[in-house]
C-alpha cells in the first residue's frame, strides 16, 4: 500500500486553518486583518493547490491500482453498539475531491476580484474554507453517520453563502427556503440510516451491502421496510441534488454571489445527492422498485427543468434551471444502472456549467459598471443585447460553455450525455424519447441565453436601460461617486477633459474608472460639434478572464479521460480504469474497444438534435437583430398576425408554454397555496383552540365563581325578614315541583 494513504485523513482538513486564523485575527488584531485583508486569499488558494495535488496523486495510484483503502477508528463503544469514524479513498472518492478543488481552486481565485468591493470579503472566504471542508469530509466519509454529520455541515455554509447578503429581504427569504426544503430531505435520510442500522445493525458501506444482499438472498427481512428505508436514504439525494419535487430551493439560491453558485450549485453541494446515490448504488441494486423510481424521477426532472428555463428572463435563474435539468441526466444514468456514464456526466457538466457561472458573472460585472448594483437590471437579459464587441473573451467562454452543455462535439458535455442517451435506448425507449427530446430542448435554451445577452444592437439596448422616465442611467452604487445633479433636460456635464451630454436625466455618476469610453462625433442644434462620450460595458480584470480561460481548457479537453481507445494493445480509457470494477448493469462485461461506426451513428442522431434546437433558437429570437423595442418574449416564435386559426391556436400554445416556463411550473404557487397556507391555517386554527378551548376553560370556571360570590354576596344582608323571603321562595318552589310532579303521575 501506498505511503500516502495513511495520511489521506488530512485532506479534508487542509482548507480549516484559513478561517480560522481570519477569527483569531479579527479578534486581536481587526483593523490590521480587514486592511489586509485581500492577503488571505492566497493561503486560501494555496491549501486547495494542496488538496488537488494530492487527490491527483491519490487518482494515480487508483488508475495503476484500482485499490481502495480504509481506515476507521472507534469513537464511542457501548456493549453491543460501536460508532465509528474514519476516511475512505476509493474511485470515488478520488473523482470527487479533484472536482472540489479543481473547481474550488479556480473559484476562489475568480472570487478575489469579483468580491474585492464588498464589506464581507473576509467572510466570504471563511464561509467557502468551512464549506470545502464540509464537502471534503463528506466524500471522504467512511460510513453513514459520518456521510450524515458532514451532510448536515454542508447545508449549514450553503444556507450562510446563500444568504451571504442578508440584508437583502430576497437573499434572507431564499436562504431560509433552501434550508426549510433541505430539511424535509435530511430528515427522510436520518430515518433511512435509522431503519437500516435496524436491519442491519452497521453504519459502514461494506458492511451494510453484505447484510441485506445476505438477508434478501435469504428472505429474512422484511422487504416493504427495506424499500422504505432505502426510498427515505433517497429523499435525502432528491432534495440535495434539487430533484422533483423538492428542486424549488434551487432558482431561488442564485440570490447568492456568483462564484457561490459557480462552486455549490454546479459542481459541489448539487452533486453530493448524485455522490450519494452512487456510493449507495449497490443497496438500491437489490431493490428494483427503487432503482425504478430513481430513473423516473430523473427523467421528470431533467424535461422539467428544461421547460422551466425557456422563459426565465435572469440569467442566473436559467442557468439554475438548466443544473437542475442535467442533474435529471445524471440520476437518469444512476437509475439505469449506467455508473459510469453518470459520473462521466458529473464532470463534465460540472466544468461546463462553472464556465457559464463565471462568465455570468462576468456579464453581471460588466453591466454592474453601467447600471449600478441593481440585481433587476444587471441579470435581466431582457435588458442586455450587443455585448459580444464590448466583453469578446467573456463571449468566447460563455459560448464555448454553451456549445459543450447543448453536445456539441469535440467539447466536454458531448460524449458524457452521448453515452447516457445511447443507454437510455438500451433501458427504456420511452424515456430515450424524452431525454433526447430534452437535448434538443436544452440546445434551444442554452443558445436563448447566448443570444438574448450577446447578440443585437447595443444602441437600443441602452435605450432600455434609460427609459424615458427620470432616473440615472450611470448609477455605480458600490464605486462610483456623484459628479453634479440637474433637473433640467440637457445636461452637459465637462469635468476633467471628460465630455458627455445626457438626455432627461437627474443624476449622473463618474464611471471613468469602470467603462469604457468612446468618442463620436455629435452634431446637434443645442451643441455643434462637441465630442460626446458613450460608455459600454468593460471587460472583466485579468484574475476573473484566467479562472474562465482555464475551465475552457476543462471544457474542451476533459472529455477525453471518457473516450475508449484501445489499439495495439494500448489501453487508453482513464475513466474506466479509474472506475474499476464499476457498477455498470446496462454494460456488465464492457471492454475497452469502441465501435466507431455505432458511435457516429448515434452521435449523428444527438448533434442532429443540438443542431435544430440552435436553429429554432436563431429563428425564435431573431428580432433582436432588427429591434429590440418591438421583441416580445411571449410571440417570439409567431410571424404575423392572427389572419387565420392557425397562427391563433400557435400563439395560444406558445403562450401557455410561457406562462407555464416563466411562473416555475405554478409548483412554488401550489406548495404556497398547499402547504405553507394550509400550515398557517391549521396554526390559526390551533390558535383559536389554544385561546378559546384550554384557557377557556379555566377562564369559563373563573368567571362563574366571580358571578356567583357576587351573587351571594348581595344575599347575605343580615336581615331576618330577608332570610325569611328567600327561604318563602325555595318552599314556593319546592311545592310547585311535588304538585306537577303529582299531576304527571295521577
Amino acid at each position: 500500500m501506498d505511503y500516502t494513504y495513511p495520511y489521506s485523513w488530512i485532506i479534508p482538513l487542509i482548507p480549516l486553518p484559513i478561517p480560522m486564523l481570519i477569527g483569531v485575527g479579527l479578534i486581536l488584531f481587526p483593523m490590521a486583518t480587514k486592511n489586509l485583508r485581500r492577503m488571505w486569499s492566497f493561503p486560501n488558494i494555496f491549501l486547495l493547490n494542496v488538496v488537488m495535488l494530492l487527490s491527483v496523486y491519490l487518482s494515480i495510484q487508483q488508475i495503476n491500482k484500482s485499490s481502495i483503502y480504509q481506515y476507521v477508528w472507534s469513537w464511542t463503544i457501548n456493549n453491543d453498539f460501536s460508532l465509528d469514524f474514519g476516511y475512505l479513498i476509493d474511485s470515488l472518492a478520488s473523482i470527487m475531491v479533484i472536482l472540489i478543488s479543481t473547481v474550488g481552486i479556480l473559484v476562489l481565485f475568480y472570487s478575489d476580484n469579483y468580491m474585492y468591493h464588498d464589506q464581507g470579503y473576509l467572510r466570504f472566504f471563511s464561509y467557502m474554507s468551512f464549506f470545502t471542508t464540509s464537502m471534503l469530509g463528506l466524500v471522504t466519509s467512511v460510513n453513514l453517520i459520518q456521510i450524515y454529520i458532514f451532510w448536515e455541515l454542508v447545508g449549514m455554509f450553503s444556507y450562510l453563502l446563500i444568504g451571504f447578503w442578508f440584508t437583502r429581504p430576497i437573499a434572507a427569504n431564499a436562504c431560509q427556503k433552501a434550508f426549510v426544503t433541505n430539511r424535509v430531505g435530511d430528515f427522510g435520510l436520518l430515518l433511512g440510516i435509522l431503519g437500516l442500522y435496524a436491519i442491519t445493525g452497521s453504519f459502514e458501506f461494506r458492511d451494510l451491502f453484505e447484510i441485506v444482499n445476505k438477508l434478501v438472498y435469504n428472505n429474512e427481512v422484511h422487504f416493504v421496510f427495506l424499500t422504505l428505508c432505502a426510498l427515505l436514504l433517497f429523499t435525502g439525494a432528491v432534495a440535495k441534488s434539487s430533484q422533483f419535487p423538492l428542486h424549488v430551493w434551487l432558482p431561488d439560491a442564485m440570490e447568492g454571489p456568483t462564484p457561490i453558485s459557480a462552486l455549490i450549485h454546479a459542481a459541489t453541494m448539487v452533486a453530493a445527492g448524485i455522490f450519494l446515490v452512487a456510493r449507495l448504488l449497490p443497496l438500491f441494486i437489490i431493490i428494483p422498485h427503487i432503482m425504478n423510481l430513481i430513473s423516473l424521477i430523473g427523467i421528470v426532472t431533467l424535461l422539467f427543468g428544461a421547460t422551466l428555463s425557456l422563459a426565465q428572463k435572469d440569467i442566473k435563474r436559467s442557468l439554475a434551471y438548466s443544473t437542475m435539468s442535467q442533474l435529471g441526466y445524471m440520476m437518469l444514468a444512476l437509475g439505469m444502472g449506467s455508473y459510469q456514464a453518470a459520473l462521466f456526466h458529473l464532470i463534465t457538466h460540472a466544468y461546463s456549467k462553472a464556465l457559464l457561472f463565471l462568465g455570468s458573472g462576468s456579464i453581471i460585472h460588466s453591466m454592474e459598471a453601467i447600471v449600478g448594483y441593481s440585481p433587476d437590471k444587471s441579470q435581466n437579459m431582457v435588458l442586455m443585447g450587443g455585448l459580444k464587441k464590448h466583453v469578446p473573451i467573456t463571449k468566447t467562454a460563455f459560448l464555448i460553455g454553451t456549445l459543450s452543455l447543448c453536445g456539441i462535439p469535440p467539447l466536454a458535455c458531448f460524449w458524457s450525455k452521448d453515452q447516457i442517451l445511447n443507454d437510455s435506448w438500451l433501458y427504456s425507449p420511452v424515456f430515450a424519447i424524452i431525454a433526447s427530446f430534452t437535448a434538443g430542448l436544452t440546445a434551444f435554451y442554452m443558445f436563448r441565453i447566448y443570444l438574448l445577452t450577446f447578440e443585437g444592437h447595443l444602441n437600443v439596448h441602452f435605450k432600455n436601460y434609460s427609459g424615458q422616465k427620470s432616473g440615472s442611467c450611470y448609477s455605480i452604487s458600490p464605486w462610483g461617486k456623484e459628479i453634479q445633479k440637474n433637473k433640467f433636460s440637457l445636461l452637459l456635464s465637462i469635468n476633467n477633459n471628460e465630455r458627455g451630454i445626457f438626455f432627461f436625466f437627474n443624476t449622473t455618476y463618474r464611471i471613468f474608472d469602470n467603462g469604457k469610453k468612446m468618442i463620436r462625433p455629435f452634431i446637434s442644434i443645442a451643441c455643434f460639434g462637441i465630442q460626446n462620450t458613450f460608455f459600454y460595458p468593460p471587460e472583466s480584470d485579468s484574475t476573473m478572464l484566467f479562472s474562465m480561460s482555464i475551465l475552457v481548457l476543462f471544457t474542451c479537453l476533459v472529455g477525453i479521460i471518457g473516450i475508449p481507445y484501445n489499439q495495439s494493445g494500448i489501453d487508453f480509457d482513464l475513466l474506466s480504469n479509474l472506475l474499476n470494477p464499476s457498477i455498470n448493469l446496462l454494460h456488465p462485461n464492457q471492454n475497452n474497444f469502441i465501435d466507431w461506426y455505432e458511435f457516429f451513428i448515434n452521435g449523428i442522431f444527438s448533434v442532429s438534435l443540438a443542431f435544430f434546437g440552435i436553429f429554432i433558437a436563431f429563428f425564435s429570437y431573431k428580432p433582436i437583430y432588427s429591434s429590440f423595442k418591438n421583441f416580445n418574449l411571449q410571440n417570439s416564435f409567431v410571424k404575423g398576425g392572427n389572419n387565420n386559426n392557425t397562427t391563433a391556436l400557435w400563439e395560444k400554445i406558445i403562450n401557455l408554454i410561457y406562462d407555464w416556463s416563466y411562473n416555475r411550473g405554478y409548483i412554488d404557487f401550489f406548495y404556497q397555496i398547499s402547504l405553507a397556507g394550509g400550515l398557517r391555517r391549521f396554526a390559526e386554527l390551533t390558535h383559536f383552540f389554544d385561546r378559546r378551548g384550554i384557557d377557556g376553560i379555566p377562564n369559563a370556571f373563573g368567571l362563574i365563581s366571580f358571578f356567583g360570590g357576587e351573587g351571594i354576596k348581595y344575599l347575605g344582608t343580615g336581615r331576618i325578614s330577608s332570610y325569611l323571603l328567600v327561604y318563602l321562595g325555595f318552599v314556593l318552589v319546592l311545592i310547585f315541583l311535588l304538585f306537577y310532579l303529582f299531576l304527571l303521575v295521577f
